[in-house]
């Protein structure tokens, strides 16, 4: 990553990106985590392991930061390459463990039979895993031959897993409790929407893309994409343990 073609303006925006991802992360999973006893014990764990996704996160968004100040020296106005690297790595060993998590959350807060969650937990986290081994060689590779095809590589599980949550959890959607179901449906396609971005950004080098503009949309497209699909996806699946458990509740009440 070629520091030096950043201004000092481009260099501090995705600075700024950064420590804003990870407030918000930090954020998350503090309200996931203290909030997790208001809701009832089947919906626990999906709820500790939404907090988890997003620690894992603020975590690794801390030491990007540490990594990107380290990098680079602007003391003198301009943009000065120290010499020590920008690790890119961070990224992919956050995904490598928070893209599985998210699909097993939405899992465990839907309720399926232990033998349906176990099957599709197992068969969902084993594909998203492999999409993040398969896009790592292409982001640090220096040809863009190489980038293309590992893109290519990474889109057969990520179109894998487009296809088992839009139809292979459609017969287990349409069994949820319907103050729930329309809450599932939104879930599986904001997370969609904003994986779909992150091979989007992963091509803007292919695409004319070039110095600092493409450092900086890919840095902050990246950042970006991480919020949306894993604090604002974690919202969704805390209402909906909310939702699910009042329901709980009722039937409680009810019952006695």
């Amino acid at each position: 990553m070629e520091l030096e073609t950043l201004s000092l303006g481009q260099y501090t925006f995705i600075q700024n990106g950064y420590s804003f991802g990870f407030a918000v992360m930090a954020a998350a999973s503090l309200f996931f985590w203290l909030m997790k006893s208001e809701l009832a014990p089947s919906y626990r764990l999906a709820v500790t392991i939404t907090g988890l996704v997003t620690a894992i996160a603020a975590y690794h968004y801390l030491q990007i930061m540490l990594s990107w100040g380290a990098a680079a020296d602007v003391t003198t106005g301009e943009v000065v390459a120290t010499g020590s690297p920008f690790n890119q790595a961070y990224r992919y060993v956050d995904w490598l463990l928070t893209v599985p998590l998210l699909l097993i959350e939405l899992i465990l807060v839907m309720n399926l039979t232990r033998q349906e969650t176990i099957k599709k937990t197992t068969m969902l986290g084993g594909a998203a895993a492999l999409m993040i081994v398969l896009g790592y060689p292409g982001e640090v590779s220096s040809t863009g031959g190489l980038r293309f095809v590992f893109w290519v590589l990474s889109m057969i599980p990520f179109v894998f897993i487009v296809h088992q949550l839009v139809v292979g959890l459609k017969d287990s959607i349409a069994k949820q409790p319907e103050e729930v179901k329309g809450l599932i449906n939104i879930a599986v396609y904001l997370v969609i929407g904003a994986w779909l971005f992150y091979p989007i950004v992963y091509l803007f080098p292919l695409v004319g893309l070039t110095g600092g503009a493409a450092i900086t949309a890919l840095e902050v497209g990246y950042t970006i994409a991480d919020i949306v699909a894993k604090a604002l996806f974690g919202v969704f699946i805390f209402t909906i343990a909310v939702r699910k458990s009042k329901a709980v509740e009722n039937t409680e009440n009810e019952a006695v």
